[in-house]
C-alpha cells in the first residue's frame, strides 16, 4: 500500500526530524559575526546614512534589541501572527519558502510587506545544503529568492540555511549569489510540542540581548508540532518587552552595518 504524505506534513516531518537532531543549537560548524561586529564594523557611509534616517529608528548600539524570526513559511496561520504582530507594533523577519509557501500564498507576502516585516529566504524547497551538489545549492538559494522577488519585487539577500547547516562551499555560493547566511541564538523548539507555556518559557530562557529568536510559520496536520506557536506569541513578545527588549527586523539588528555576502550571522 502507498502512502499518501502531504506537501505540509511531509515538510513538517523533515522540519521536526532536522531540528531534533540539532538540539537548540542549529549550528554544524561555521564562523559566525555577531551583531555587535557588524555594527562596530559599518562603513563610514552606512554610519552616515543611519545617522540622517528617519527618525524612530531603532540603534541597537544603545537599545537592548532581538529580532523575532519565523522560519517555513507563509502558511495558513500566517494572518493570525500578522495579527499578533500589529496588535504589538512589532516588526519580525520571515525566512519564506518558494515552493508551496511564496508561490500557494502570494497574497500572504504581499501582506507582510505591507505591515513592514522583513521577508527573506529558506530556500526554495528546505533541501538540506550541505547534502546536495553545488550546482542543486544555487538552484534551491536562487529559486527561493526569486520567488519572494516576484511577488513582492524586492530581491532578498539574507538566506536561512535550513536545519541551520551551512560550509565552506554552502557561504561560498552564497557569497556569489549576493547572500549573507542567518542562524539563531534562541530557539523554541516548537517542533517538539505543542505546548505554548513551554515554547515561551525556552525563548525566555535562552534569549539575550543582540539575540536571534526561531519560531516557525508551519502547519502540521499530524499535531505533534508547530501547533502551540501561534499561542506563545504574545506571551514571548510582552514578557520581552517588560524585560526592556525592543523587537527589530535582522537588517534593523545589524545597523548600521549591513549584512555582507559570504558572512554568516548570529
Amino acid at each position: 500500500m502507498r502512502s499518501t504524505i502531504t506537501p505540509a506534513r511531509g515538510l513538517a516531518a523533515l522540519l521536526t526530524t532536522a531540528a531534533l537532531g540539532l538540539g537548540l543549537g542549529g549550528c554544524n560548524g561555521y564562523d559566525a559575526t555577531a551583531p555587535a561586529s557588524a555594527r562596530q564594523n559599518a562603513t563610514a557611509a552606512g554610519r552616515a546614512s543611519f545617522a540622517s534616517g528617519p527618525d524612530g529608528t531603532v540603534d541597537c548600539r544603545k537599545a537592548k534589541c532581538v529580532a523575532l524570526t519565523f522560519d517555513a513559511g507563509p502558511s495558513v496561520r500566517t494572518p493570525q501572527i500578522l495579527s499578533i504582530l500589529s496588535k504589538y507594533h512589532v516588526h519580525a523577519t520571515f525566512f519564506t519558502l518558494g515552493k508551496n509557501h511564496v508561490m500557494v500564498h502570494p497574497e500572504m507576502v504581499r501582506q507582510m510587506a505591507a505591515d513592514g516585516h522583513e521577508i527573506e529566504t529558506l530556500t526554495w524547497s528546505h533541501q538540506i545544503l550541505t547534502k546536495i551538489s553545488k550546482a542543486e545549492v544555487r538552484k534551491e538559494i536562487t529559486e527561493g529568492r526569486d520567488a519572494v522577488e516576484k511577488v513582492t519585487g524586492v530581491r532578498p539577500t539574507l538566506l536561512r540555511p535550513p536545519q541551520g547547516r551551512t560550509s565552506s562551499a554552502v557561504t561560498a555560493i552564497a557569497k556569489d549569489l549576493g547572500m549573507a547566511e542567518v542562524e539563531w541564538s534562541a530557539n523554541g523548539a516548537d517542533y517538539r510540542t505543542t505546548d505554548p507555556a513551554l515554547i515561551t518559557s525556552r525563548i525566555l530562557k535562552q534569549t539575550k540581548p543582540d539575540g536571534i529568536i526561531l519560531l516557525h510559520d508551519l502547519v502540521d496536520p499530524t499535531n505533534e508540532g508547530y501547533n502551540g506557536t501561534v499561542a506563545a506569541i504574545p506571551g514571548i513578545i510582552s514578557a520581552l518587552q517588560q524585560r526592556g527588549y525592543t523587537f527589530v527586523t535582522v537588517r534593523q539588528l545589524l545597523a548600521p552595518g549591513a549584512p555582507q555576502a559570504g558572512k554568516v550571522y548570529k
